[in-house]
C-alpha cells in the first residue's frame, strides 16, 4: 500500500497509508487530513480538495481534465503544481508521493 506523504496547512508533517483504487481525496479524508474537505463528495465541483503536488510528482500523474483546470482557475491559491486531490487515482507507482494541503478559500 502507497504511503503519502502530507504537510497540512500549519506545516506539520503527516504520512497516510493510501489504498489503491481510491482518490487521493478519499485516502487523505480515511488518512485524518480534515482539512481536505471535499463538500462536492469528490465530483469534481467544489475544489475544496484543493493540494500542491511536489514537482518531481507532478509529470507521473495523469493529465489534468478541462473540468478541474476551470475550477482550479477559480481558486486563488492556485499555483502550477495544483490539483484536486479528487481526480488522482491512487496507484502503486505513487508510493512517496508528496503533497501540500492548499489554503482555505
Amino acid at each position: 500500500m502507497p504511503i503519502i506523504h502530507v504537510t497540512t496547512r500549519d506545516g506539520s508533517q503527516q504520512d497516510v497509508t493510501a489504498t489503491t483504487g481510491r482518490s487521493l481525496m478519499e485516502n487523505l479524508r480515511g488518512g485524518g487530513i480534515e482539512e481536505i474537505l471535499a463538500l462536492c463528495g469528490g465530483n469534481c465541483s467544489c475544489a475544496t480538495c484543493h493540494v500542491y503536488v511536489d514537482e518531481y510528482w507532478l509529470a507521473r500523474l495523469r493529465p489534468m481534465g478541462s473540468d478541474e483546470d476551470d475550477l482550479l482557475d477559480s481558486a486563488d491559491a492556485r499555483q502550477p503544481n495544483s490539483r484536486l486531490s479528487c481526480q488522482i487515482p491512487v496507484t502503486d507507482d505513487l508510493n512517496h508521493l508528496r503533497v501540500t494541503v492548499a489554503p482555505e478559500e
